[in-house]
């Protein structure tokens, strides 16, 4: 299994509005919610803007 690198929230949030069309929403603190419309619907996600985010399990 590959091992998933350990990025910034700052990278994630430029990946997906540059190249997943998602548009920064709104921002509480260091978490910003980005949101895309979709064919089911509107798709939101909040990204924690930390210098390294959490793997997910």
């Amino acid at each position: 299994m590959v091992k998933l690198p350990r990025i910034s929230g700052n990278k994630l949030i430029k990946f997906l509005t540059n190249t997943m069309g998602y548009e920064i929403v709104r921002q509480k603190g260091s978490h910003i919610r980005l949101s895309k419309n979709t064919e089911n619907g509107i798709h939101n996600i909040t990204i924690p803007n930390h210098e390294e985010l959490a793997k997910g399990h």
